[in-house]
């Protein structure tokens, strides 16, 4: 009777014990989050550094900086360039105000002339009526009539060479444009120069990507990195994903933005509960890993599925979670 009992209550105790003490799930899985490592894009010796493992950072915060000396060096001496090159600019100004001097002196000239040949013209006209009646002699009016013709000539060549000389002030200002644009020409890459400066200056402040909680910490203050080198591992653990798997017969029942049941250990034989949501369902299966076991154990091939899971403090990364549809 007493080894009728024994067995028994040993049967029982099995019984509740691949029974998962009460409850059952669908599929278990490991919490995880999207990783960002975040790296340094300059070099130089870290001079400020306020990350610390566990520590919540703001998206774009700036949370270190490496010793800008030698970019804000190389900037001077591209300025100090940038400054030669403007002095060696020409200005036709000073060319031009000659030429522009000599053009309001014969301008005054024109003005001379066109004076001359009016009053010449007059006095021809008054002489042409009084040799018409016998009053003056023709030889008068002839002197009139050369005098008149040399003004006339005389003007236009006052007005050529005023064309010649606005045209050497249109010239001067090109060729001195064209002296400019090759001076120019050294100048741009300069500043092209000066521009990658300001962008190296920029990237010796660390700022923190995205949100997140500081998970591993790579680098400390007084050490010296490179671009590309590790500073930090971050993830936001607001929200987690329990990566989970399922067999063939079970990804009828299942379908993307479905809400599910999450539960975890939550100790003394107790079971705690979270609302999920699917928000991946692998398109692919692939062997079963040994660390997650399935419902049906007896199928090699499962597929992978992706459940949010808002985070109350209480859940870490690699923690093992349950799954109900």
């Amino acid at each position: 009777m007493k080894l009728w009992i024994l067995i028994s209550s040993t049967l029982l105790i099995l019984f509740y014990s691949c029974n998962g003490n009460g409850h059952k799930f669908d599929a278990t899985g490991v919490f995880e989050s999207d990783e960002i490592i975040v790296s340094s894009e300059a070099t130089g010796k870290i001079v400020e550094f306020k990350v610390k493992e566990g520590m919540d950072l703001q998206k774009d915060s700036i949370v270190g900086r490496i010793d800008p000396i030698q970019y804000e060096l190389q900037k001077e001496q591209l300025n100090a360039s940038i400054s030669a090159i403007d002095d060696k600019r020409l200005s036709a100004d000073p060319q031009v105000k000659i030429l522009q001097s000599q053009e309001l002196l014969q301008q005054d000239q024109l003005k001379a002339i066109q004076i001359q040949l009016n009053t010449a013209i007059t006095e021809r006209n008054r002489i042409e009526k009084l040799v018409k009646v016998d009053a003056a002699p023709a030889k008068q009016l002839d002197d009139l009539n050369a005098q008149v013709d040399i003004l006339k000539q005389q003007l236009k060549t006052a007005e050529s060479q005023i064309q010649v000389t606005r045209q050497q002030i249109v010239s001067q200002r090109e060729l001195t444009a064209i002296q400019n644009r090759g001076i120019t020409s050294e100048k741009e890459p300069l500043e092209k120069r000066m521009a990658m400066a300001d962008d190296y200056l920029s990237k010796t402040k660390i700022v923190n990507p995205v949100y997140g909680t500081v998970l591993t910490l790579y680098m400390h203050e007084g050490e010296v990195v490179s671009p590309g080198k590790a500073l930090y591992k971050i993830a936001d653990l607001r929200e987690l994903k329990l990566r989970a798997y399922i067999s063939g017969n079970q990804l009828s029942k299942i379908k993307l933005n479905q809400d599910v049941k999450i539960e975890i250990d939550n100790g003394e034989a107790k079971m705690k509960e979270y609302p999920g949501k699917i928000v991946w369902i692998s398109d692919k299966a692939e062997f079963t890993p040994k660390t997650i076991q399935t419902k049906d154990e007896r199928m090699n091939l499962v597929y992978a599925v992706k459940i949010n899971v808002v985070n109350d403090g209480y859940l870490k990364l690699g923690m093992y979670g349950e799954v109900i549809f």
